[in-house]
């Protein structure tokens, strides 16, 4: 039985007209996808229509993969690739944001398709991750993403404290991020933990109107204070 491609989507990062931040092929090749497995359909089916699919998205079919989803239903997900008469389908993988299998679900998808020899093309799009490092001034030679920290505050400066002697050792950027709501507080441990000659970039709500993007020493953070408030956030630090 012939199998499809998967292919990796880009979404927007907010808000954004997809004209404005997906490149205008990326935006074509949707036009010939109609299976998709996203991270949650309604916010995929919005993305769709507003990239040029309305008044055509009943005619798609939407599987979803998030952070509930089993080890045997990714399986399952394999069976989109062909059609019913034998020929091969394409799937597209979307993420609620940015780039699908990075710091996402979707990455156990696409190591299925590796597995079962389905070819797999990333295609071009924003990355929060990417971005974040580019404008933060900090060493973009050497870096290492570090996902989530914990969310209890004493093991998360415990962890701050880690994340910084690797720094140092190995003049190498770290790279990490939070739940919106708790980015705050993250900011508070990140000043109370870190030391003084210490860079902290914050780069909250890339590509969106409100973007914020502020890299200083620690020192400088104390004395010139800035809320990030619960949007998406990117931290990064660099340590001497």
């Amino acid at each position: 039985m012939a199998r499809g491609v998967l292919y990796l989507i880009p979404s927007p990062l907010g808000d954004s007209d997809p004209a404005e931040v997906i490149p205008g092929p990326v935006l074509e090749r949707l036009k010939s996808i109609r299976k998709y497995v996203v991270e949650e359909t309604r916010t995929a089916r919005r993305y769709l229509s507003a990239a040029g699919l309305k008044g055509h998205i009943g005619e798609l079919e939407f599987r979803e993969l998030n952070e509930h989803t089993r080890p045997e239903e990714v399986e399952l997900l394999l069976e989109m690739f062909s059609a019913p008469d034998g020929s091969p389908a394409d799937v597209g993988l979307i993420s609620e944001a940015g780039l699908p299998a990075v710091a996402d679900p979707g990455a156990l998808l696409v190591d299925a398709c590796h597995r079962h020899g389905i070819k797999v093309v990333p295609l071009v799009g924003p990355s929060s991750l990417m971005m974040a490092l580019m404008a933060s001034g900090l060493n973009g030679q050497s870096f290492a993403f570090r996902g989530y920290l914990p969310a209890k505050p004493e093991e998360r400066r415990k962890a701050i404290r880690e994340v910084e002697k690797d720094s140092a050792r190995l003049h190498q950027t770290e790279i990490f991020i939070e739940t919106p709501y708790r980015n705050d507080s993250m900011m508070e441990d990140l000043l109370a933990v870190l030391q003084p000659s210490t860079r902290l970039c914050a780069a909250a709500n890339i590509t969106q109107p409100d973007e914020t993007i502020l890299t200083r020493t620690v020192k400088e953070w104390h004395s010139s204070r800035t809320v990030i408030g619960k949007r998406p956030c990117v931290f990064l630090i660099l340590a001497k």
